[in-house]
């Protein structure tokens, strides 16, 4: 049974906290071959499971601490059709992958409890391509289509809400918001830009939350920018700005290096999570409605709890 769908308690001014970046973690930490970067594949087997629940509650340890909320995201970035082909899943067997996600989630919200703040279960939805180079734009139709099966799988399991990541343009972002919809659950849009605030298409964060806002009516339940640093979206934020807040929330690169250049690095550059922390206080100055904290490539859990240290009001 779901908890939290008809109300999303991101949307009071409860702080909550998420994690970092897995796949990095899991390739870069504990040596896990991900190919694709498909970290829902460590789901088929009982190890895998094992470390998704030891990653997961190193996060909700620091929630725990520090008496915040925590949204719990699925490990399905790439659980989607394309992506699960090349790894040899079929459309039924993805459904199977997905739920089994969520189910991992649940069991361990309820090992949690939530007397120290609330636990959201979000379904992570990745984009169809390139999660940094839009080469081929679909149609909202085609979008929507798309990510309707990963979506339903969602919305007949515990799913609160789910998350759009890494989204690269608005036309997908809208197809994923009308299957959202047609599916009965909320979602967030997480945008990515590169270092000059952009999306990779060219086009400004404040265009594609004007424009997708219109577009939809105002479907999403709230925006984040995920995979990029501070200093490459600081420069395009006007706290006086009524789009600038509808972001709620953050999972920055742990690195300032461009999407380029982290895809050449054969090495994690985890950054600094100080400066990361402090880099995420300048920013909640900005975003008045920022209440959602995690991270993205390179970033575990030390950087969380700088970020923590740094922004929660306790």
């Amino acid at each position: 049974m779901t908890k939290y769908r008809k109300l999303l308690p991101q949307l009071s001014n409860e702080t909550f906290l998420t994690d970092g970046g897995l796949e990095t973690t899991l390739i870069f930490q504990e040596g896990y071959e991900l190919p694709h970067f498909a970290a829902f594949d460590l789901l088929k087997n009982s190890t895998g499971k094992k470390t998704l629940k030891k990653y997961y509650r190193q996060y909700l340890d620091i929630a725990k601490k520090n008496k915040l909320g925590f949204i719990l995201e699925s490990a399905t970035w790439r659980a989607s059709a394309d992506w699960g082909k090349k790894l040899g899943y079929s459309l039924e067997g993805l459904t199977k992958m997905n739920q089994l996600a969520i189910q991992l989630l649940s069991a361990i919200r309820t090992e949690y409890g939530e007397d120290h703040g609330s636990i959201v279960i979000s379904g992570c939805v990745g984009p169809r391509g390139d999660g940094y180079n839009p080469a081929e734009i679909m149609t909202i139709e085609e979008a929507e289509k798309y990510h309707t099966p990963q979506v339903s799988a969602f919305s007949d399991s515990e799913t609160d809400m789910i998350c759009a990541t890494t989204m690269t343009n608005i036309q997908e972002a809208i197809g994923i918001c009308q299957a959202a919809t047609n599916c009965g659950l909320q979602i967030a849009i997480s945008f990515t830009v590169e270092t000059d605030g952009n999306l990779p298409t060219g086009q400004s964060i404040r265009d594609a939350i004007i424009s997708l806002d219109e577009a939809t009516n105002n479907t999403p339940a709230y925006y984040m920018i995920n995979c990029a640093h501070p200093s490459h979206f600081d420069h395009v934020l006007d706290a006086n700005e009524p789009w600038v807040k509808r972001i709620h929330g953050l999972r920055a690169n742990a690195s300032n290096k461009s999407h380029a250049e982290l895809d050449e690095a054969e090495e994690l550059d985890d950054g600094n999570p100080d400066e990361l922390g402090r880099q995420y206080q300048q920013l909640k100055s900005i975003l008045s409605n920022l209440n959602v904290l995690g991270g993205c490539c390179g970033t575990d859990h030390r950087h969380i709890e700088k970020i923590c240290t740094a922004c929660s009001h306790r």
